[in-house]
């Protein structure tokens, strides 16, 4: 059975999150953001572009590193763009690494919170372990997020925007995964 002070916090928390998804569905209103993410040709490698649109779409119009390439796409939050690529990641057990890259969201620090996430893990409340984001908190299950720690290794370009020196991590790592 709940305390009045935990059934009181537990209505607090879904307020405050109904009201945070209603100012993101206003966001993507007012500010549409068209370009996501682009599906490429591989299978073991994703690259995250962090908030870099420029470099995300340079990349998107590379052939050869689509060919080599699952997916780009950007990673905007720290709580539910991360939710959704524990999710992505299950779901293509071929994927094995993640080019986290571009430049940093301000605010959110969502690739501070990708890389924290996959060397500290989360507490029980969901929270990520050595995040300095203000919201690091996740609701994928344990066991997702115990897989996804395990499968995926993820790669710190944070900064990174040449669009040459992400070619020659992506084809190291493809050298890598065949030996």
């Amino acid at each position: 059975m709940l305390s009045e002070q935990d059934s009181n916090e537990n209505v607090f928390t879904a307020v405050k999150r109904k009201f945070q998804n209603a100012a993101g569905k206003v966001c993507e209103t007012i500010i549409p953001i068209n370009h996501e993410y682009y599906y490429g040709n591989g299978s073991a490698i994703a690259i995250c572009t962090l908030s870099s649109i420029d470099l995300l779409l340079e990349i998107s119009n590379t052939p050869h590193i689509m060919n080599k390439i699952l997916i780009v796409g950007r990673l905007l939050s720290e709580n539910k763009g991360i939710d959704a690529m524990i999710r992505f990641s299950i779901k293509n057990p071929g994927l094995r690494h993640i080019i986290v890259c571009g430049s940093e969201v301000k605010g959110h620090k969502s690739g501070q919170a990708l890389l924290s996430l996959h060397k500290n893990g989360i507490d029980r409340h969901g929270r990520i372990l050595g995040c300095t984001s203000p919201r690091p908190i996740l609701y994928s299950d344990i066991k997702e997020i115990k897989l996804f720690r395990s499968h995926t290794l993820v790669h710190n370009l944070i900064g990174t925007k040449d669009i040459d020196k992400l070619d020659a991590s992506i084809s190291n790592l493809t050298h890598w995964d065949l030996h």
